[in-house]
């Protein structure tokens, strides 16, 4: 009967980690293709037939991206707005939160009413441009910045995460004579990492990725981001022009499509590389608020 068991179990193992294989390649394999497809050449990958690695070997594809001055201009624009956004977009998220965490608090209630308001309601598009037209950001980089420096998503949860803090710390400090920016900037936050680096990973993929703003709200080509020249090159593959780009190009190889995958990998390849520093404290911070002590 054991013997029985065990084999039973075998089987059910054997067969869950072979569809959990199954739906590993099938998630993993459209990364390695643009990867792939990035060191092809163009107009060989038009022929089809690669899988597995690249059939025309070049460098022409990140040589072309690299030289070109306003994907270059894409990538530090999307760069900087990324690094600031999100610095700032924590700092001003975890004040608030922070101020928002003391339960004795006058007006608690309304505030959080205000908050949880603003996050499911919004005024919709039109209202939200003429807001940014009166304050001066149109067409210019802080219409990147200032909308997203407060996450009421995020606000909330930081919220909780302080409220579990021991208020002995804070006790403790103000005996000492620390102030609330003291206490904020010297105890609050060096304990809250997992927090920190949560909304860190999210405000980061948020602004990293967000094209929206870029093509609604900007007018000036050198503050364009890397998401949105992406989403350009999308929408002109299929237009008649691309076909004169593809000829202007075709003793390099190179394709709409071949600068398309390699600016995708450019995009990604900075997000995977900061993900293991942050993933210790993202496996922690993703719990927050689901189990209660």
């Amino acid at each position: 009967m054991l013997k029985s068991q065990r084999q039973k179990d075998l089987l059910l193992d054997s067969i869950i980690y072979t569809v959990l294989f199954m739906i590993m390649l099938t998630m993993l394999y459209p990364f390695y293709y643009v990867l792939i497809a990035s060191f092809n050449k163009g107009s060989d990958s038009l022929l089809g037939g690669v899988y597995l690695w690249p059939r025309s070997f070049t460098l022409e594809n990140y040589k072309m991206f690299l030289d070109d001055p306003k994907w270059y201009r894409a990538f530090i624009v999307t760069v900087v707005r990324t690094v600031s956004g999100t610095a700032l977009g924590l700092l001003l998220t975890s004040l608030v939160a922070y101020g928002l965490s003391h339960r004795d608090l006058l007006f608690s209630k309304l505030y959080f009413a205000i908050i949880i308001f603003a996050m499911y309601f919004s005024g919709g598009l039109i209202p939200y441009y003429v807001v940014l037209r009166s304050i001066g950001l149109l067409n210019s980089f802080g219409v990147y910045i200032i909308p997203s420096m407060l996450s009421t998503f995020f606000l909330l949860i930081a919220i909780s995460f302080f409220r579990e803090i021991p208020g002995e710390l804070k006790e403790s400090a103000h005996i000492d004579g620390a102030g609330e920016f003291v206490i904020f900037f010297r105890i609050i936050l060096p304990v809250s990492m997992p927090l920190l680096a949560t909304m860190a990973l999210f405000m980061g993929v948020g602004q990293w990725n967000s094209w929206l703003d870029s093509a609604y709200f900007v007018q000036s080509e050198n503050l364009r981001t890397l998401a949105f020249r992406m989403m350009e090159v999308i929408n002109k593959s299929n237009s008649p022009m691309d076909a004169i780009a593809a000829a202007n190009s075709a003793s390099a190889g190179v394709t709409s499509f071949s600068l398309q995958v390699t600016a995708m990998v450019v995009s990604i390849v900075p997000i995977i590389c900061v993900y293991p520093f942050l993933q210790k404290y993202f496996v922690h911070g993703i719990m927050l608020g689901s189990v209660k002590g």
